[in-house]
Parts: structure tokens; C-alpha cells; sequence
């Protein structure tokens, strides 16, 4: 089967009343957690993205805390995995300073992090992609932003 355009999809979702979007809708949502997850940002968390930011922080929090720390190997894996989740809460945002906000704050706990990742080529290189990253998103920001986050990114180079 050959999925059609977003421009189908779209002339054809016009087409469609209200209760059989409403039926689409509840549909996705059963097939994949991304789909409910990404229904519950916009439903319940893209209102105060204020606290959507906070939780997101959390919750990098608690996975920085269940990190093994036995191997870098171990600490590699759990580094991309939390790194992956966050792209995929700064997609459902597509909110520019949101994304900055995030990934200053991940470079951050990745810095503090013990052991040291000053011992780990990959996890350094990760790190200063991010970093790159984030100096290439701050000019796409405002003014007083941009002066905000480019301190917070001095301190982490």
C-alpha cells in the first residue's frame, strides 16, 4: 500500500465531519504511543509550555539518574536513548526556544555527569555536536534570547 500525499490527506480530511475526524483521531492514537503522546501535547500540554519544559526536565532528570554506570558502553546507550526522547519532545513542540531551552539543559547534566565524559571520545563528541547545534539554532531566536542563551552556552564550552 503507497500512502498518499499530505496535500490528499488534507483535501480529504475537509471533506470529512466533525464526529468521523473525531473517530480518525482516537484511531491513530490506538495504533502507536507516539501518535497518543503526540495527541496529548497538543490536547493538554501545548497551552502552558512553561510546565510542558519543567516535566520534560524531570524526567531527563530521573533517566540521568538510572544511567549504568558500570561501562562507558552502558552509559553510550543511555546517553543516546535520553538524547532521542528529547528530539522527540522538542518535534512535538516545534517550539524554537523550547528546543534551545532543552538541549542547553541536556549538554548541561551530560557535563555534570559522573563519571567524567572527558574519558569517552563518543560521549565528548556527542556533546560537542550538541553544542554546535545549539549555536545554530540561537540566532533564529529573539534579541533578548539569544543574549540569555548564548551566556548559559559559554559556560558549557
Amino acid at each position: 500500500m503507497k500512502a498518499a500525499s499530505l496535500k490528499e490527506i488534507k483535501t480529504e480530511l475537509n471533506h470529512r465531519s466533525p464526529s468521523e475526524l473525531l473517530e480518525l483521531c482516537l484511531r491513530l492514537a490506538k495504533f502507536k504511543k507516539e501518535n497518543k503522546e503526540l495527541l496529548t501535547y497538543i490536547l493538554f500540554e501545548s497551552a502552558d509550555e512553561e510546565s510542558f519544559i519543567q516535566s520534560i526536565k524531570a524526567k531527563v532528570d530521573d533517566d540521568f539518574e538510572t544511567i549504568n554506570i558500570k561501562t562507558f558502553f552502558y552509559i553510550k546507550k543511555s546517553v543516546r536513548k535520553i538524547l532521542r526522547e528529547l528530539k522527540k519532545f522538542i518535534r512535538y513542540s516545534q517550539n524554537k526556544e523550547t528546543e534551545v531551552e532543552l538541549l542547553i539543559y541536556f549538554c548541561q547534566k551530560l557535563k555534570d555527569f559522573q563519571p567524567s565524559i572527558g574519558r569517552n571520545t563518543t560521549l565528548i563528541n556527542l556533546y560537542n555536536r550538541q553544542l554546535e547545534y545549539i549555536k545554530k539554532k540561537i540566532p533564529t531566536l529573539h534579541e533578548d534570547l539569544q543574549y540569555d542563551y548564548n551566556l548559559e552556552l559559554e559556560e558549557l564550552f
